[in-house]
């Protein structure tokens, strides 16, 4: 099984890919993973899109597109796995097409207001990098930890984030239903009842 997770930041994604790699074995293949490996490893796409970003600007799809590529080709024919922060434009989602066969794609909704709630409470263990909610803990739940607030979790950055995201998400929608992938779900109930709503959407897409 191979799924596209789409969905605005703070929509839930990295909790409902923790219950897909838990009940069906797929990997989670996060851009963001995939761009911290090659700067670590000072790889020649690391270094070619570490220019970009010391320069402020935002790194070209085609080197995005060849990390992705990259990572995929090392996956056999039958390995499943789920995309998150992929494809983000219609350039990247046909790039995809050429490079592997996907099974669906999972659109979580959440209202925008609700993403500034989840997201201005948000907070990372210092010790574990654990994510939780300032609204439920003071301390990290994992390792007991100090929480702090990423500096890009207010709400000006937050909401700047939103529309970046239902611009581009917008055209990704028109793509994939076209294609007859796009499951959409309500995202905006407790995790549990989302995961519910997923394996539903999974067991339509065997049937």
């Amino acid at each position: 099984m191979r799924l596209v997770l789409l969905g605005a930041p703070g929509a839930g994604k990295g909790t409902q890919a923790a219950f897909l790699k838990e009940r069906h074995g797929l990997a989670h293949i996060s851009t963001g993973d995939i761009f911290r490996h090659n700067l670590k490893n000072n790889t020649p796409l690391g270094l070619e899109a570490k220019k970009y970003m010391d320069a402020g600007e935002l790194v070209p799809d085609e080197i995005v597109m060849k990390m992705v590529g990259e990572k995929l080709n090392g996956f056999a024919p039958d390995e499943g796995f789920m995309l998150d922060g992929f494809p983000r434009t219609v350039g990247q989602a046909e790039f995809l097409e050429t490079i592997s066969k996907l099974d669906g794609v999972i659109l979580f909704h959440v209202p925008d207001e609700e993403i500034v709630r989840r997201l201005s409470s948000r907070a990372v263990c210092r010790d574990c990098g654990h994510v939780t909610s300032r609204l439920e803990n003071d301390k990290c739940p994992s390792c007991g930890g100090e929480l702090y607030t990423r500096d890009d979790d207010n709400e000006a950055t937050i909401r700047s984030r939103l529309k970046v995201f239902h611009e581009q998400t917008e055209a990704l929608e028109d793509f994939y239903r076209e294609r007859n992938l796009l499951f959409e779900i309500d995202a905006a109930k407790h995790p549990e009842e989302v995961f519910e709503q997923v394996l539903a959407v999974l067991s339509h897409d065997k049937d």
